[in-house]
């Protein structure tokens, strides 16, 4: 398959999507309180897209984020991405946030450092509100530097944002707490 094509699937916080091109993820959607809102919208942000069966690398990533979403800990950096279509800093901040493992946050000031721009909190934060894959490129593991969440642009909001966390038992705190490390870098003892 060489087209673009989504797939709605069941979570236990609600129906999500995800969309691809050949085996990578180009796009997610969390939970919309309205299904019909939510196909429009997808199709809104994916021009043309089909609605398909999803291939087996897909299906994989599906799986995945029910487990994730279902509290278990998932490592969803084995999953295709295509960021590609994305402007280089956005880039750059999502494929940092991608590194973050289940279970830990940093702040959108430990991001900007971790990108080279420090200073760039509010820009990350807009970067992280226009992530195509949301949950895969997990952007709600990104706080503010008081340890509260700094909004969350995927329905629900912040308390989707919350929600999440908590299924996946990740620690919040104020940016000392957190040790604000790289995601490459050991903790703190």
């Amino acid at each position: 398959m060489s087209g673009t094509a989504y797939h709605f699937f069941d979570t236990p916080i609600g129906r999500c999507a995800i969309v691809w091109r050949g085996d990578a993820v180009i796009g997610a959607a969390l939970p919309d309180s309205d299904p019909e809102q939510a196909q429009e919208s997808l199709i809104g942000r994916f021009p043309g897209a089909k609605n398909e069966r999803p291939s087996p690398p897909i299906s994989t990533a599906v799986d995945a984020v029910v487990r994730l979403l279902s509290g278990e800990r998932e490592d969803f950096t084995t999953i295709a991405i295509d960021l590609s279509g994305v402007p280089d800093f956005d880039r750059r901040v999502l494929e940092a946030t991608f590194a973050i493992p289940a279970g830990e946050t940093r702040t959108y000031g430990g991001i900007a450092r971790a990108i080279g721009t420090p200073g760039a909190a509010r820009a990350v934060g807009r970067a992280l509100g226009s992530n195509p894959i949301p949950i895969i490129v997990p952007c709600h593991r990104v706080l503010a530097s008081n340890g509260k969440s700094g909004g969350f642009s995927a329905p629900g909001g912040s308390s989707t944002k919350l929600k999440i966390l908590d299924i996946e038992g990740a620690e919040r705190g104020s940016e000392a707490e957190l040790f604000d490390r790289l995601p490459w870098q050991a903790k703190p003892l």
